[in-house]
């Protein structure tokens, strides 16, 4: 239990900047909590649960991803109600950007630069090389910058 209550807060920001909503984040977590209890006895002899949870977390963003990615949606959904006050603009502006990007690109860029990891170790969560990390890496910055270089995502002063 106490394992649980300590991976909640301190995996909770990685889930959210993966799922990009507290809600789907929530749900993520869950899901990944509960492969890890499933595994359990197998796994207290690992060095290092954390990590193990870190790269469930990844992988079944990726499933999540690809199986919404496949259903069709009948009605569009609502837009999201706005921000509360005292949210910074330009925040919400990069989560979006964030949201945009594939699933794997996302990834690399919440773990290298939310999660500072170093490229091996994002390699090592995601099973790809530090080149594939890299690539991946450069590619959604390109992405992120182009992005948020729009003039419609230019906060007038």
């Amino acid at each position: 239990m106490a394992f649980v209550e300590v991976a909640w807060q301190r995996h909770m920001r990685l889930a959210v900047l993966l799922a990009g909503d507290r809600w789907r984040a929530e749900e993520l977590l869950q899901d990944s909590l509960v492969k890890v209890y499933e595994r359990w006895r197998r796994l207290s002899r690992l060095d290092d649960l954390h990590a193990y949870l870190r790269r469930v977390l990844v992988n079944n963003h990726t499933s999540m991803w690809r199986r919404r990615r496949r259903e069709s949606l009948v009605a569009e959904v609502p837009d999201r109600a706005a921000p509360p006050n005292g949210v910074d603009p330009e925040a919400v502006a990069l989560h979006a950007a964030l949201r945009s990007l594939p699933p794997r690109q996302r990834a690399v860029v919440v773990l290298r630069h939310y999660e500072d990891l170093s490229e091996r170790e994002v390699a090592q969560v995601l099973g790809c090389s530090v080149g594939t990390v890299k690539s991946q890496n450069a590619r959604a910055l390109d992405k992120l910058r182009h992005i948020v270089d729009q003039p419609s995502n230019v906060r007038s002063r």
